[in-house]
């Protein structure tokens, strides 16, 4: 009887601690994410307020509010509901039909575009100053130097031992890991000569095979691939504020160039569509990068706050990247969209969002299921 109540104590503190920390994780997912939009907002607000726009309220939150404070002609919010924010724009409705000189439409066509990119924009820049941050605070980066062998691997057997430094394959130089993994996947089956040091000093030309392995690309397809089994020591780098400003930028881009790449493939289907991810998913991954450490995590932040931009400006209406495709035609033609047809293409707009959001959610949770 005692022995049944101990354990029984025991598994239920157990999963209130595991309840515990999925909420707690779970709030402060929700706090980054509110983050992340709240930021994309102030990049509307900023640029409103460079070209003169009145911005009538800028809000931390939606719903009700908390508290505020008005300051000139903005009121600034706080909301109930943390899961984002917005801006209020003075003549923001194009049925209004305010076209005063503060006014939103009341701006050349050039002004609307700039306040409706700041938006995304706002979020790539961000996601160079995080990195830029990362990159000072230290980024962990694989060395040339092995770290682990897999047991029964080409790279055991040829005699390879942890510590030695690749340093060629087959007489060429190996600049980077990534160089040197790309270099063994192409040759599955091919004998190679790989010039190692040993931390003696010692230095040698060990022959090794890679094996084939069956191996999935980012759209799906299988492919047979070379591996000799071994795993690189990682070591921190940390840069000078300009050279980690230059990684910002090389990161964001890099990052920028496979989220446009990735979306691409997912409209042609080259990409399953079962590989969206929802918010489920998003705080899941997010909580596995989160216990590799704080770096990991904000590099993941900046990942989702150039996702968000990109998103943003896809030319689906209600989104941002609707409204600039709407400014755009305005812009070429001289003259603005009809409101009729802006409803009705507003209206397939939301249809594919929400169409999209119930993906990503069954997604999510056959994922769960799944295990």
């Amino acid at each position: 009887m005692i022995s049944s109540f101990v354990l029984f104590s025991a598994v239920e503190a157990l999963s209130l601690e595991r309840l515990y920390g999925m909420f707690s994780f779970g709030v402060s997912a929700v706090a980054v994410l509110a983050g992340l939009i709240v930021a994309h907002e102030l990049g509307h607000f900023l640029a409103a307020r460079l070209v003169k726009i009145r911005v009538e309220k800028f809000s931390v939150g939606f719903g009700p509010k908390i508290a505020s404070v008005k300051r000139g002609d903005t009121e600034y919010m706080l909301s109930w509901v943390p899961l984002g924010g917005y801006v209020k724009l003075y003549g923001d409705d194009p049925e209004a039909g305010i076209n005063d000189s503060d006014s939103f439409f009341g701006q050349p066509v050039w002004k609307r575009l700039m306040v409706v990119a700041a938006g995304p924009v706002f979020n790539v820049i961000l996601a160079i100053l995080i990195v830029t941050m990362a990159a000072m605070v230290g980024l962990p980066e694989s060395s040339m130097k092995i770290g682990e062998i897999q047991p029964d691997s080409p790279a055991l057997t040829a005699g390879f031992k942890p510590g030695d430094t690749i340093e060629a394959i087959n007489g060429t130089p190996a600049k980077s890991w990534r160089e040197l993994v790309e270099t063994i996947q192409k040759s599955p089956g091919v004998s190679m000569s790989v010039t190692i040091t040993r931390e003696t000093g010692e230095k040698l030309d060990i022959p090794v095979t890679p094996r084939s392995r069956e191996a999935q690309t980012l759209e799906g397809k299988k492919v047979t691939v070379g591996q000799i089994g071994v795993t690189p020591q990682q070591i921190i780098t940390r840069y000078s504020p300009p050279m980690a400003f230059v990684k910002g930028l090389e990161w964001t881009w890099n990052i920028t160039a496979m989220t446009v790449w990735s979306i691409s493939k997912l409209i042609t289907r080259d990409i399953p569509a079962d590989q969206i991810a929802g918010p489920i998913g998003i705080m899941k991954m997010a909580g596995d990068v989160a216990e590799t450490g704080f770096v990991s995590l904000l590099m993941f932040i900046a990942l989702i706050s150039v996702n968000l931009g990109i998103l943003n400006l896809l030319p689906i209406p209600v989104l941002d990247g609707g409204h600039i495709l709407f400014f755009s035609i305005e812009a070429a033609f001289g003259k603005p969209v009809k409101l009729r047809h802006q409803e009705i293409a507003q209206q397939i707009g939301i249809f594919l969002l929400l169409s999209l959001m119930a993906l990503a959610f069954y997604n999510d949770i056959m994922r769960l299921v799944a295990g």
